[in-house]
């Protein structure tokens, strides 16, 4: 989860906000694919020792409590003009974000994307605790809101949104959905949301949604409005870098399209296994480690998550993935769940689904943090879900290193190269997009017919840069 962190996304808590992306049957072939700027928010390195251990506790407890537990009539907007955003990118690769719009007229807002929860949620003008010096929905100002009167209450380990479900025209990277339930928040629970980030896209199956709706993807894909049934992330990746500023360009998150100016080769896809359509989870088949392959007891299943910035998996295989890393050892109980491993250590590990070929996590993307004499944490930690869901948990350590694409027919997660133009993206170099918003949509109503709406917020290309600027 997050981040929720571990998915809500890796920025929803204390001082991570987590990120997050999309997918959908098969649309008209005058469907132009579209794309939407992501911002990065980088992980914050903690001031102090104590501040380092919260930080990190919090990070793998609400990753624990994201995959602990287990509608109204829409229509669809297509937007008059069509057009492929510029991506944007945030602050140490801790999380993704991106822009939406909502209401009539439109209002912009900064959300989580995350691929591992199902509901959109928002704070709203009305909010009263939790939402200081965030942009907040203004549900009395838009002619298109409908107030449902049904409470709405979501929990992301240590933090919760409460409000109650409204509906309303939600609009992203050219394309609209009339009518989409989302949750009002009046009161979120300290450090749940951090400027600039106002709330959370869900971009999982509607089985997995606590609010019982149709999430917005999923009603463009289904309902054939993109070119094809499927939503794709290219993340940028700073960790590292000298003289990353807390603001960078974050990558892309494509909706019915695959951009192939972003990755080589061919897109590898795995099923979902049948019947288990709610997290994007598919079969994990190997882990290898310093060339070693671990031995499996058999197929397991991992969540691909959007929205956590580590890997979360059982103890018994962290135990063998740590084994063969030599001098390392649990990190103690101020860390508890993590490990720690000599920082001079160059860490290899691949991980293969289905019965594709191993995908690479670079030594730099597997050292977390320095915790002092000489170790670190490694960015896989230990998570023991249970039940009959995923056991393993796969964020943006592993998705920031290759071409995502979540397809929703059939369904599917695959994998491609980063091609030489993704990778140059990950650059200082490279400018923020500008903010720019367009003035009109074209939207369907229930009755097949169109309206047009002038002094529309958002754009068809949906070209919104974000300035954010983090605390010290």
């Amino acid at each position: 989860m997050l981040s929720l962190f571990p998915s809500a996304r890796a920025f929803l808590t204390s001082c991570l906000l987590t990120s997050i992306t999309l997918a959908f049957p098969y649309p008209p072939s005058s469907t132009r694919p579209n794309s939407i700027p992501i911002t990065r928010r980088a992980l914050s390195t903690p001031a102090t020792d104590e501040d380092s251990i919260v930080h990190f506790t919090l990070i793998a407890d609400n990753l624990r409590q994201k995959y602990g537990a287990p509608t109204t009539p829409q229509t669809i907007s297509r937007r008059a003009t069509e057009g492929v955003n510029q991506m944007i990118n945030l602050n140490a690769d801790s999380s993704y974000i991106g822009s939406i719009a909502i209401g009539n007229p439109a209002m912009s807002f900064e959300v989580i994307l995350d691929t591992g929860s199902a509901d959109l949620w928002i704070a709203s003008s009305n909010c009263y605790s939790g939402c200081d010096n965030v942009a907040l929905f203004d549900y009395e100002s838009s002619s298109s809101f409908t107030n449902l009167s049904t409470a709405f209450f979501i929990k992301y380990g240590t933090g919760a949104a409460y409000g109650n479900l409204g509906s309303d025209l939600v609009q992203m990277a050219g394309f609209g959905v009339s009518g989409q339930t989302f949750g009002v928040c009046n009161r979120v629970t300290p450090d749940l949301l951090k400027n600039p980030v106002s709330g959370l896209m869900g971009l999982g199956f509607s089985t997995l949604s606590t609010s019982k709706t149709m999430p917005f993807w999923e009603t463009l894909a289904s309902g054939g409005s993109w070119s094809e049934p499927l939503m794709a992330f290219h993340l940028t990746s700073f960790n590292g870098v000298s003289g990353t500023s807390s603001l960078e360009y974050g990558g892309s998150f494509d909706l019915g399209f695959t951009n192939s100016s972003l990755y080589t080769g061919s897109i590898e896809y795995t099923n979902i296994p049948d019947g288990l359509e709610s997290y994007w989870s598919i079969p994990l088949t190997a882990v290898t480690v310093q060339g070693q392959a671990l031995s499996s007891s058999g197929t397991v299943l991992a969540a691909i998550d959007t929205g956590t910035t580590l890997v979360g998996g059982p103890l018994s295989a962290m135990t063998a993935i740590y084994s063969q890393i030599p001098n390392s050892q649990p990190a103690g109980s101020n860390y508890p769940g993590y490990w720690a491993y000599p920082c001079s250590t160059q860490v290899n590990v691949s991980l293969t689904f289905g019965s594709g070929d191993p995908w690479s996590i670079p030594p730099s993307d597997f050292q977390l943090s320095k915790i002092g004499g000489g170790y670190c944490l490694g960015a896989f930690f230990e998570l023991d879900l249970g039940g009959t869901g995923p056991s393993w948990i796969i964020g943006d350590t592993f998705l920031k290193n290759v071409y995502s694409v979540f397809r929703y027919n059939p369904p599917s997660v695959g994998f491609a190269a980063l091609a030489s133009a993704a990778l140059a993206d990950s650059s200082l170099d490279v400018p923020l997009p500008s903010a720019s918003i367009g003035t009109g949509s074209i939207i369907s109503d229930a009755r097949g017919g169109r309206i047009w709406i002038s002094g529309m917020a958002v754009s068809a290309a949906l070209t919104i840069g974000f300035w954010i600027v983090l605390g010290s």
